[in-house]
């Protein structure tokens, strides 16, 4: 039971998904960004991953980071979660200050807990196979809590613009060592990748909050600070802590420079082939919509879509 209660999901849910405006602006100019946009007619990418970290952590602790301007999206498809636990950052400074964010709000809720960070908008075809991972990343992490785990994808085909983690041994069914990664490579490059044993990056890290916010201390120390700090002066009734504190950072990306930077200190978890995309461009979007509506069938997406992902789901239903 103790170790229910010490694990908690945390979604990433701040981006603006501008690399897909053409499929998400509705027609009237309005574009909505990915997470709140659905590819089933029904429950959006963000709720996905929210059942998706509900297979490691218990619904009441499911903790979301997203963005203040998303606000009219975010507050409706989050109606039925705790607010207390949906971190609001103030503006966009990169995924590790996103990160780094709510990792210090739930060290005050749950100092030892164990954290599965998600993406809240990519797409799995096979979400068993990947609950099976998160669960072993899951228990790994209790029992080495000094220990960080990234996810790794079985490549499909070689995908130049992916980003690839390289293990440093082989791994027989076990966690290896990270020799290093390589982001969107040639697609000579990724073959080759591919040919070692190369891994896609499914950006899905499972460890303690110690481990995770060593990663940051042994990097941008600083920055830890100060956002402690900020989270200090907030709790005694600063309400401009953190939006100040925002005012004044300068982006930090957490795979360039986090876990590439502590790229040895990370260990990695095989994902059989399970359909992983990013969702990351419009091509994407369009391979997995026409990849449902031709496995569901006529009359199983909505006709009447939230954005421009389900206008696609419907004609390529009506085409495949």
């Amino acid at each position: 039971m103790k170790g229910i209660l010490d694990s908690w999901g945390l979604i990433l849910a701040g981006g603006d998904g501008a690399r897909l405006r053409e499929v998400t602006t509705t027609g009237d100019g309005v574009t909505i960004p990915k997470q709140y946009c659905s590819l089933k007619g029904d429950s959006c990418l963000l709720q996905d991953a929210i059942k998706r970290a509900q297979s490691v952590a218990m619904p009441t602790q499911i903790a979301m980071v997203v963005a203040a301007q998303h606000r009219r999206w975010w507050s409706s498809a989050l109606a039925q979660c705790n607010e207390a636990h949906v971190f609001v950052q103030p503006q966009n400074r990169g995924t590790a200050y996103g990160i780094l964010f709510a990792l210090l709000r739930l060290e005050r809720l749950n100092p030892n807990a164990t954290v599965t960070v998600l993406p809240a908008d990519h797409y799995f075809r096979d979400e068993k196979a990947l609950t099976r991972a998160l669960r072993s990343a899951v228990n790994l992490a209790r029992a080495t809590p000094e220990d960080c785990y990234l996810l790794g994808a079985d490549p499909e085909g070689p995908d130049p613009e992916l980003g690839y983690i390289l293990p440093a041994g082989r791994m027989r069914g076990l966690p290896a060592g990270i020799a290093g990664f390589k982001e969107k490579p040639s697609a000579e490059y990724a073959r080759e990748l591919m040919s070692i044993g190369a891994l896609c990056n499914l950006f899905i890290l499972v460890g303690s909050i110690s481990a995770i916010l060593a990663l940051f201390e042994k990097t941008c120390v600083a920055a830890v600070v100060r956002m402690r700090k900020a989270l200090e002066r907030q709790a005694q009734g600063d309400r401009e802590a953190i939006p100040n504190l925002y005012q004044s950072l300068a982006p930090i990306d957490f795979s360039r420079d986090i876990l590439e930077v502590q790229a040895t200190q990370l260990r990695v978890i095989r994902v059989p082939r399970c359909g992983w995309t990013d969702l990351g461009t419009p091509k994407r979007v369009e391979a997995v919509v026409r990849r449902m509506a031709a496995e569901m069938g006529a009359g199983a997406v909505a006709t009447e879509p939230p954005s421009r992902f389900l206008d696609l789901s419907a004609r390529y239903q009506a085409t495949c």
